[in-house]
């Protein structure tokens, strides 16, 4: 369950699920060695059986003797496991050229999430911006937030505006926010905070081709 998984446990469950999702649609079929999982994600072939004996469910050789993990039957343990079996809806606030990117973002293996809405404070973007969920201008957050129950935001404003759009989602009922913008957020501590910074990301790169 989830509150017996390490925080890398569940980073790299995450990583075999996307694994298995792309393997499966790729109609090669068949099952998935802890071997093949090893190559395919580059984590030892050891620590990803352990990660999976925490689920509860069945093992390598569930559908044969020694032929591996079935996707069909291991990706939705992984998905309870982290509580990814049920369908979220998120939005996203600030629809320039990052936002308007994400807008219409819906890859097949994310069908746990549906895109809800989009907000953004310039109301002619909203207007003449096409999208395939609804958009808003952003002084209708609160009031669409709740209405629609989304729980997730992807906050692509800019830095200066990141605080102040953070706290009216979280005030309208948001419990997580991916945070695109370079700064900081000070939210409650109930509200989860991802924060996804290209500078450091590219620079976090550079320092392990370095070593």
């Amino acid at each position: 369950m989830p509150g017996t998984l390490s925080e890398s446990a569940r980073e790299r469950l995450l990583q075999l699920m996307r694994m298995l999702e792309k393997f499966a649609l790729s109609g090669e079929g068949g099952a998935v060695t802890s071997t093949q999982a090893e190559q395919l994600i580059g984590w030892p072939r050891d620590t990803i059986r352990k990660d999976i004996s925490c689920l509860g469910g069945p093992g390598e050789g569930a559908i044969g003797s020694s032929a591996g993990y079935d996707p069909e039957l291991l990706v939705p343990l992984i998905k309870r496991a982290l509580g990814l079996d049920r369908r979220r809806k998120f939005c996203v606030v600030g629809l320039g050229r990052l936002g308007s990117a994400y807008i219409n973002f819906a890859p097949p293996e994310l069908a746990e999430f549906e895109l809800a809405a989009g907000f953004d404070s310039n109301v002619n973007r909203v207007e003449i911006l096409k999208a395939t969920a609804p958009l808003y201008p952003a002084y209708k957050m609160a009031e669409v937030i709740s209405r629609f129950g989304i729980e997730i935001a992807l906050l692509c404003v800019p830095a200066e505006a990141a605080q102040a759009a953070a706290e009216k989602c979280a005030a309208a009922g948001v419990r997580g926010i991916l945070n695109f913008a370079p700064v900081a957020l000070w939210l409650p501590g109930e509200i989860e905070v991802r924060n996804v910074y290209l500078t450091d990301e590219l620079r976090a790169l550079a320092v392990k081709m370095k070593n």
